[in-house]
């Protein structure tokens, strides 16, 4: 497969609750902003790169596709679903907004991995990382019936998709796992990280 077959998703869509709504794609992480961090590193990998957001409005000065969801009120999980179904490519990365760290390497050896199953994504001890994953677009119909059978845990879905998991000694591969995987949840995640 090409990389012609590979696009990306950023997966923008929560609430931040933690955050009292502020963007957490726009928290300022070692001096630039956690979205557009992510943005030079996708597109080392791939053009194609789209949002998925309900408030387009919130992401309009980047020129990219953005995409709100395709069934409204299914959290994560159907962020992921209107990433696949908006996939211009065979293989979807998708990314959640706050990940401010990145590794160009470990995407694309996600992306390869994907190429031979339902998709591919790292779990560690803590357990799988849904959003830090590559998935094929053929995987729609899989993640819309887990949807609209109310299963709505991102998580679950190796019960239902053949996935290749990258464990933490292959993260280790690419960088110090807990960088890879710091996620800005709360606002102790962002103080931690700066």
């Amino acid at each position: 497969m090409s990389s012609s077959d590979l696009c990306a998703a950023i997966v923008a869509g929560g609430q931040a609750r933690r955050f009292d709504g502020a963007d957490k794609s726009r928290l300022i992480v070692e001096g630039r902003p956690i979205i557009v961090r992510q943005l030079d590193v996708l597109r080392r990998i791939t053009s194609s790169i789209a949002i998925i957001a309900n408030d387009a409005s919130r992401f309009a000065d980047l020129g990219l596709p953005i995409h709100a969801d395709v069934i409204p009120g299914t959290g994560a999980l159907g962020g992921l679903y209107t990433a696949l179904v908006h996939a211009p490519a065979d293989r979807v990365l998708v990314v959640a907004c706050d990940l401010p760290f990145l590794d160009e390497r470990l995407l694309a050896r996600l992306a390869d991995l994907a190429a031979g199953a339902d998709g591919a994504w790292v779990r560690t001890a803590r357990g799988p990382e849904p959003f830090l994953a590559c998935y094929r677009r053929s995987a729609a119909d899989t993640v819309r019936g887990e949807l609209e059978a109310g299963y709505l845990r991102a998580q679950d879905l190796a019960r239902v998709l053949r996935l290749v998991e990258l464990d933490e000694a292959a993260v280790a591969e690419f960088g110090p796992v807990s960088r890879l995987l710091a996620n800005v949840n709360t606002p102790g995640d962002h103080a931690r990280i700066q």
